[in-house]
């Protein structure tokens, strides 16, 4: 199975119990249909979040279920190192 790693930084502020968290950088393993394997949220204030198949979803969020447009990714591949770097940190 070929599985490809992507970094796409989101603008958006969160907040969560008036704690901002700030902007957001998403790391994702996807395989070849699209499919999100694991995810990980690296935002501002250094909070981050990590689900995969085995840990599915917490109080903050969940593992995307739906597939990626893989075409408008292709600006933000990484490689599988950065994406291990940030699921071993």
């Amino acid at each position: 199975m070929k599985t490809h790693y992507y970094k796409r930084h989101f603008d958006e502020i969160r907040f969560e119990n008036s704690e901002k968290w700030g902007t957001c950088d998403y790391y994702f393993e996807i395989d070849q249909n699209g499919e999100i394997l694991r995810q990980i949220e690296v935002y501002k204030n250094g909070k981050k979040l990590k689900y995969s198949k085995q840990f599915l979803e917490d109080e903050f969020g969940f593992l995307a279920d739906q597939p990626i447009e893989v075409s408008e990714f292709k600006n933000f591949e990484i490689n599988k190192s950065d994406f291990e770097y940030q699921w071993q940190k």
